[in-house]
């Protein structure tokens, strides 16, 4: 009777759930584990197309190892019984100095794509980044978020398209604007290039097999709209109809004359902050500041570009002792920890943005994925705050990161 007294009271038995999305979930404790679950569920060209990076991905690789150079040197005895995460960005409160970056094509992880994210980031109170090359529209994403939204923009050859798109960010609500300036060309992306991968994806053998081993993203693909760059479909885009002819049109409005003259020219009809998303020198964002952008992105497009790029992590304090409070610094690329967040603070970033990881998440469990990536970097920013002494933003100082040699 004793033993089975001593079991009742030692032994707790896990719930079991039926939801197929809640036990994925109950495995992912950390974005890696929302990647490696992601890789099982999507086929395997599209899971490259998210993961990869350019030609041998040493800049890929590198973003987020070179997080683990830095140390911490924690303050103790600072009484952290209560943290506060929020902060100021452009004008606009954030629940942490956090935002999610623009990523293109999204419905390819879920089809639900730009919409679920939208909704989870307004739910956590950050910034969500609508990219040009979205599968959602300006206008739809702007019916599921009502708070903080940004709208990311190319100086593509069709001008006109470009103050079109903008106009219309502007009509809908969103209170910032990314300018990505690191596309003069496309990088080479070759896990793309062995796969034969494209945008929309061409379908041939090896596609279909690829589905048929992945028959819930197949499923999920196959009973939605097309997917195809939403943005452009009502626009004056010809053929905005067709997703391949539109695709083939948007792959010649890459502008490699693109300037620092083209700043002003957005400034003549665009009233709110500008980001530069792609900085990756000091003497670049020096120039930045004078040609009055408000925030500078540092990015080398998540390694998807130039192979041997610099880290952002490496750059935030160069710039920031160049700049000092002249312009709002925003760390992109390789974040993958809550910590990683206070890093990037420490050294002094005002924010971070993050792409993949909510892709990941979105691959392995929809919506809900994402909500609880969001809350995963949430409690380990928090967490890492308090182990160092940090009870609000502001307190996150140089003083508690070292370079390790």
């Amino acid at each position: 009777m004793s033993i089975i007294n001593t079991f009742r009271e030692t032994v707790r038995f896990q719930n079991v759930s039926l939801s197929p999305v809640e036990r994925r979930l109950q495995r992912c404790v950390t974005v890696d584990d929302f990647r490696r679950i992601a890789k099982r569920r999507i086929p395997r060209g599209v899971f490259d197309y998210i993961d990869g990076g350019a030609e041998d991905e040493r800049t890929l690789s590198g973003n987020s190892s070179s997080f683990s150079r830095l140390e911490w040197r924690p303050r103790v005895l600072r009484d952290v019984s209560r943290l506060d995460t929020t902060t100021t960005i452009l004008g606009e409160s954030l629940s942490m100095p956090l935002i999610l970056a623009p990523t293109g094509y999204t419905r390819i992880a879920d089809s639900q794509g730009e919409l679920a994210v939208a909704r989870a980031a307004e739910r956590a109170g950050v910034p969500y980044s609508l990219s040009t090359m979205g599968t959602r529209s300006i206008e739809e994403v702007a019916t599921v978020n009502g708070g903080n939204k940004w709208f990311q923009v190319y100086t593509w050859r069709d001008r006109g398209l470009v103050k079109e798109l903008v106009q219309r960010s502007a009509a809908a609500g969103y209170t910032a604007l990314w300018l990505t300036v690191d596309t003069a060309v496309l990088g080479r992306r070759e896990r793309d290039v062995r796969r034969g991968f494209s945008l929309p994806p061409k379908i041939g053998l090896g596609t279909l097999l690829d589905g048929a081993v992945h028959p819930g993203w197949s499923w999920d693909f196959l009973r939605n709209d097309p997917i195809m760059f939403a943005n452009l479909e009502n626009s004056s885009v010809p053929d905005g109809s067709k997703p391949i002819a539109l695709a083939e049109k948007v792959a010649t409005q890459f502008d490699q004359a693109l300037s620092w003259d083209d700043i002003d020219w957005l400034r003549s009809f665009w009233d709110g902050p500008i980001a530069l998303k792609g900085v990756q020198t000091v003497a670049d964002a020096k120039q930045a500041v004078v040609a009055g952008v408000d925030a500078i992105g540092l990015s080398n497009h998540g390694g998807r570009q130039l192979d041997d790029a610099p880290r952002p992590i490496e750059l935030v304090e160069p710039v920031r002792q160049e700049l000092q409070e002249q312009a709002t610094i925003i760390c992109d690329g390789g974040v993958r920890r809550g910590a990683d967040i206070v890093k990037a603070l420490a050294l002094g970033a005002d924010a971070v943005s993050i792409g993949r990881p909510y892709l990941y998440a979105l691959a392995a469990a929809g919506e809900a994925g994402v909500d609880q990536m969001l809350s995963f970097m949430r409690e380990g920013l928090e967490r890492t705050m308090a182990l160092n002494g940090c009870r609000s933003i502001a307190e996150i100082d140089r003083e508690i990161v070292a370079w390790r040699s």
